[in-house]
């Protein structure tokens, strides 16, 4: 028999772990639904199950690859890997980054969907871009609950406010309400919808790996942008919100893939500003042997390029100092 055992989803980012905290405290012990938790975190080992652990009333443990969701306990996603819901299943994999991390929230929130359709919780806690916001919009799409914090008081409330705009979800509380706000959704009655969860379903085996995007004619188009973590096309999503994703998997939304951009953009402004300064020393020390050997006419050209070298890196110095990650400048 197959584990219909509800779900709670939670997702958190910047300031998520003190909000995380304070939730887990206020859930009751006798709570009949699992909980899977996705933080994003750097991807070495830590002790954030234990910590958690000391304040949930609920017991907290790493999610562990092939284990049965149990009612009453809480799945904190491993670092460097998805959490996925394979039916009453966890699945701990390291497959391609989503919105720049992994573990990412999205990736919970699809499986999960799929999964539990309207026996299902999605929250989206304080933190900074757009992961969750797709995912959200497809837990509603299945019939599931969103809740999400109240940006106002989110410690980082782009991840909230990125949720609300891309779908409608059941309620908007502070972090106080969400505990009470849980245990109401896991057990109130919602008719299940008859969504086609077939393309959703696909998404976890991009991410799994066991798939990939060229073959599916239905994700849309090619996007005129490459992957910023590999290199290859970009397919835009058919879906209302700008999604996209590469061959192999890596999955950005729009807020997510700016960023990433704008940090290739820094990297690719550093090296020429490398570039330029070493091109200056250089003509500056070609210059210097050319003049010990008298040959000034051959050294003046070579101190123009020092000059024109120097005066391009002050600008590309100006535009790194005063851009804003949104690619905009700083100053008024």
């Amino acid at each position: 028999m197959a584990n219909r055992t509800p779900l709670v989803t939670i997702g958190a980012s910047a300031g998520g772990i003190e909000a995380l905290g304070h939730l887990l405290s206020e859930l009751p012990p006798e709570l009949p639904a699992s909980v899977l938790v996705v933080v994003h975190i750097a991807p070495v080992a830590n002790r954030l199950a234990s910590v958690l652990d000391r304040r949930s009333a609920l017991p907290v443990g790493q999610a562990v690859d092939g284990e049965e969701l149990e009612p009453g306990r809480v799945y904190l996603a491993a670092p460097d890997h998805h959490l996925l819901v394979d039916d009453g299943h966890i699945r701990v994999v390291r497959g391609p980054h989503e919105n720049g991390h992994r573990p990412a929230i999205d990736p919970l929130f699809r499986s999960a969907a799929a999964a539990r359709r309207s026996s299902l919780v999605a929250v989206v806690l304080t933190g900074s871009l757009d992961d969750g916001a797709a995912g959200s919009a497809i837990v509603s799409r299945l019939g599931g609950h969103v809740l999400v914090q109240d940006p106002d008081e989110a410690a980082h409330p782009s991840m909230p406010l990125n949720a609300i705009a891309v779908d409608d979800p059941d309620e908007i509380l502070p972090l106080s309400g969400i505990p009470a706000a849980i245990v109401r959704r896991v057990v109130e009655p919602r008719e299940p919808r008859a969504a086609a969860a077939e393309q959703i379903e696909r998404q976890t085996d991009f991410v799994t790996l066991e798939d990939t995007i060229a073959d599916d004619p239905r994700f849309g188009v090619v996007a005129p942008f490459a992957c910023p973590s590999c290199g290859g096309s970009l397919w835009e999503s058919p879906d209302d919100e700008l999604r996209f994703r590469c061959r192999i998997g890596h999955a950005f939304g729009s807020d997510g893939l700016l960023l990433e951009k704008s940090e290739q953009l820094d990297r690719a402004l550093a090296e020429g500003l490398r570039a330029l300064e070493e091109r200056a020393d250089l003509s500056t020390r070609v210059a210097e042997r050319l003049r010990d050997r008298g040959l000034e006419r051959r050294a003046s050209r070579y101190d123009e390029i020092g000059q024109e070298s120097v005066r391009h890196a002050l600008v590309i110095r100006n535009v790194l100092l005063h851009r804003n990650v949104d690619g905009g400048s700083s100053e008024n």
